[in-house]
């Protein structure tokens, strides 16, 4: 007897727009933690206390240092092509005239991007930081709740990053992305924003 071939079942890869119609339909509940990732739906992890507090504390402090230099968007959706958006725990994003109202910002509009990870530190690593060098992000940090050490990737190029830094919660993180309205450079130290792990 004859074998047939088997083929693998093919996915089929949602559009950002397939992907708000089915929150405007209620598909997708208001309350629902998703996100768009290469045309799939990923559940996103549920935030505990320390994560929030994280994410918390450095877009306080970067609302404040930054000014209207540029943009603090804090959990909210990024646009990085038609089938991936993402939503980063804080991206760093250019100043527009009108305050992203029209559209989200885009790969061209963002900077700086910081995911906050706990129980999804592997995914973040894994599956969003390759995600965020395809799309020119020219520098992501990973910050890993339950250490406060910081993965740096930069220098995005042919799809991958360039540069990958591990950093200490005392070290003093800058970016070009950071700077303030007066010029001058901002620099992050979780160690000064939180208790020490541990």
């Amino acid at each position: 007897m004859a074998t047939i071939p088997r083929a693998a079942p093919s996915r089929h890869r949602l559009s950002v727009d397939d992907f708000h119609r089915m929150a405007e339909v209620g598909i997708l509940a208001p309350t629902e933690r998703v996100e768009l990732i290469d045309g799939e739906i990923i559940d996103m992890s549920p935030i505990g206390a320390l994560h929030a507090a994280i994410v918390a504390r450095l877009a306080a402090l970067l609302t404040r240092e930054i000014g209207s230099a540029a943009v603090v968007w804090r959990q909210n959706p990024i646009r990085l092509d038609d089938t991936s958006e993402p939503e980063p725990d804080i991206a760093i994003v250019r100043a527009r005239a009108d305050g992203y109202m029209t559209a989200l910002p885009g790969p061209g509009d963002v900077l700086l991007v910081i995911e906050v990870a706990d129980t999804s530190l592997a995914y973040d690593l894994g599956v969003k930081v390759p995600l965020y060098a395809r799309h020119g992000i020219p520098d992501t940090w990973v910050i890993d709740a339950a250490t406060r050490q910081t993965t740096r990737f930069r220098s995005p190029r042919d799809g991958r990053y360039g540069e990958e830094t591990t950093h200490e919660p005392a070290e003093a993180l800058s970016s070009p992305a950071l700077v303030a309205d007066s010029g001058a450079e901002i620099t992050v130290a979780l160690a000064t924003l939180l208790p020490s792990a541990g």
